[in-house]
């Protein structure tokens, strides 16, 4: 069976646009399973009472599905936060799983975005979405609301998530050249 001109061409281009997409997260694939320590490489500004200073921070790459990947991000005994990126018709979406220790969510949890460009198989970028503008906006926290994440991979080096926006600048860099043993399950998680 041949297809227009046309429709094959537009069956070509959706393939080069989602290929970004699918490198990126098989480009995670091959860590599931192992966990990595982490160091602070921007906090600017940094705060005075900044929850990330002197923990340790371990990444757990702990799930990985087809269509999403779920990395608890554990900072000192703190187990409260997982990354969880899902492959889209269009991209990548990142949102943020925040829980209490008692595994209930947090009133600031499920925020994230999803890719609005098709980035590349080594980073892609999030910019805040509209469900997130909208919890933020009711929690009082409007300094989120022009919120870009990222998450950045180079195979068999490193891996860092980066939270950025006017005025502020935050990243963390782990190291995948030397894996750690895997932490607990994240709160609320089994």
């Amino acid at each position: 069976m041949r297809l227009p001109l046309a429709a094959s061409l537009a069956l070509i281009a959706a393939a080069a646009q989602a290929a970004p997409a699918d490198d990126f997260l098989d480009a995670l694939r091959p860590l599931c399973g192992q966990a990595y320590e982490g160091r602070i490489a921007a906090n600017q500004p940094a705060s005075a009472n900044d929850p990330f200073e002197g923990k340790t921070l371990v990444m757990h790459v702990r799930e990985c599905g087809p269509d999403q990947i779920r990395i608890p991000f554990h900072v000192g005994e703190d187990r409260s936060r997982t990354w969880v990126l899902t492959r889209t018709e269009d991209g990548l979406r990142l949102k943020h799983d925040h829980r209490h220790e008692d595994g209930s969510e947090d009133k600031v949890t499920q925020y994230g975005g999803d890719t609005a460009a098709e980035g590349t198989a080594n980073r892609q970028d999030f910019s805040v979405d509209d469900f997130s503008k909208e919890m933020f906006g009711r929690e009082g926290l409007n300094v989120s609301l022009t919120n870009v994440w990222a998450m950045e991979v180079e195979p068999g080096k490193s891996f860092t998530y980066e939270l950025s926006r006017p005025g502020r600048l935050f990243q963390v860099e782990f190291d995948l050249t030397r894996p750690v043993p895997p932490p607990p399950a994240p709160w609320g998680h089994r």
